[in-house]
């Protein structure tokens, strides 16, 4: 016969095998469970990513969001900021972009950009030069110009000369002209008025009577 405590542990073995099949059901039913959350749905999404600008991808560091140049230097204009890193440097270009307010930014830039490429075609006079050969090019046109006006002035002073002219041998062919010649058949319907009065004529000679002129 066992010892009494023996048969108290066997007696305990499948209520303790009953409690680890509950536990296990119900650790299935809850990840089965379409209310539960997914592991993989848990994960952060991955970061969008950031393409740097151009004066950033030549410097060779991190672009960050808010980049000061890269509003003004897009990743498909390099030469834009090499052209002007050339003569400014990145730090002066950083700076004077921060102390301008940001709707002077863009006409900075282009400024910047403009001046360097002045002063690569011309490394003595730079701008100096460009604006030295616009004035040249204005005093010429300007002197054009008034020559043009001279000119125009005097062919108006001859047009006018030109037209008095006419006008006076106008009026001198008309004041030079004879009277209009009386036509004949003024001549042609008098001519029997003529033939009657002859006659009368020699009628009142004959029978020694003075003729009557009373029309």
């Amino acid at each position: 016969m066992p010892p009494p405590h023996q048969s108290s542990s066997f007696s305990l073995f499948p209520s303790l095998i009953a409690m680890e099949s509950s536990d296990v059901t119900t650790s299935f039913h809850h990840f089965s469970s379409p209310t539960s959350s997914s592991p993989i749905s848990s994960l952060p999404a991955p970061a969008s990513i950031h393409s740097p600008c151009a004066a950033c991808k030549i410097l060779r560091r991190r672009c960050a969001d808010k980049c000061v140049l890269a509003p003004y230097f897009p990743r498909t204009e390099p030469l834009k900021f090499t052209t002007a890193h050339r003569l400014f440097g990145a730090s002066n270009i950083i700076k004077l972009l921060q102390d301008l307010p940001e709707s002077q930014r863009a006409d900075a830039v282009s400024s910047m950009v403009y001046e360097a490429s002045a002063r690569i075609r011309d490394p003595v006079y730079g701008c100096a030069g460009t604006i030295c050969h616009l004035q040249k090019q204005v005093g010429e046109l300007q002197a054009q110009l008034a020559r043009t006006q001279a000119e125009l002035i005097n062919l108006q002073a001859q047009n006018k000369n030109l037209l008095a002219l006419i006008c006076m041998d106008i009026e001198q062919d008309s004041s030079s002209q004879p009277p209009d010649p009386i036509p004949n058949c003024m001549f042609q319907n008098n001519d029997c008025f003529l033939e009657d009065i002859s006659q009368s004529y020699v009628f009142a000679s004959s029978s020694g009577c003075e003729p009557s002129w009373d029309i």
